[in-house]
């Protein structure tokens, strides 16, 4: 990412072998950033408001976030990282989903997301997509955290 490899990337992902997967993809592409991954919307939040490595008190991140997760919804977490009162308003968020509901694509928009990638079914096709998506994250200028 063009910050440096400051950049942490948050993957919030619950599914185990497509968490593996991204990031086997990502570092296949090049990206070597830390990559601190999540399966629940809490501790994640609890991550990035709170922990004192976290992108709020430390700064700045990008985050990879899936919408159908197990405490919560993603776009509840998508709601707290963009509010105006936020200090990671400017935080890069790409929803990366199983979901293609036209309606549930025009809200994450709406809400403040940069990017909205559906997960494809097939394995291979997956992979491709993420790597893709790497190659986006190599390019990609992440702004800094406002204190």
């Amino acid at each position: 990412m063009s910050t440096g490899s400051s950049v942490t990337i948050v993957m919030i992902e619950d599914d185990e072998g497509h968490a593996r997967l991204i990031e086997k993809n990502i570092r296949r592409a090049g990206i070597s950033n830390e990559i601190q991954h999540f399966s629940d919307g809490t501790s994640a939040l609890h991550f990035l408001f709170e922990h004192p490595s976290g992108p709020a008190l430390n700064g700045p991140a990008l985050v990879l976030l899936d919408l159908n997760l197990p405490d919560m919804s993603g776009t509840d977490i998508l709601v707290k990282l963009k509010s105006d009162d936020s200090p990671l308003k400017r935080t890069p968020v790409v929803v990366l989903t199983t979901t293609d509901d036209k309606v549930e694509i025009q809200r994450c928009y709406d809400l403040g997301c940069n990017v909205y990638i559906t997960k494809p079914v097939n394995y291979e096709s997956f992979a491709q997509a993420i790597r893709q998506l790497g190659l986006f994250l190599a390019v990609i200028q992440v702004p800094e955290v406002e204190a």
